[in-house]
């Protein structure tokens, strides 16, 4: 859970209720590593898109598991669940 004020999934509206549909996790939740963005719709936008570059992009000698282990060491020395 956000510490800061995130907006819901059923209060979201305009540009943020697009984005989180086209970011719904297959048990059509929104992720919290997203909705720390909903007071400004267009920097989750962006987050999605740096995401996906670094994980997916082609400009690095690392393989996506690589990246992902990455990820996951990174995540549990921060204590982060994600």
């Amino acid at each position: 859970m956000a510490w800061i004020k995130t907006v819901s999934e059923q209060d979201a509206e305009g540009k943020l209720r697009e984005y989180y549909e086209a970011e719904k996790t297959p048990s059509g939740a929104v992720d919290n590593i997203l909705k720390i963005h909903s007071l400004d719709p267009d920097s989750l936008s962006w987050h999605v898109a740096m995401y996906r570059q670094l994980m997916y992009g082609r400009g690095s000698r690392l393989s996506r598991t690589q990246r992902e282990m990455i990820a996951v060491v990174v995540s549990s020395l921060n204590h982060c669940r994600y």
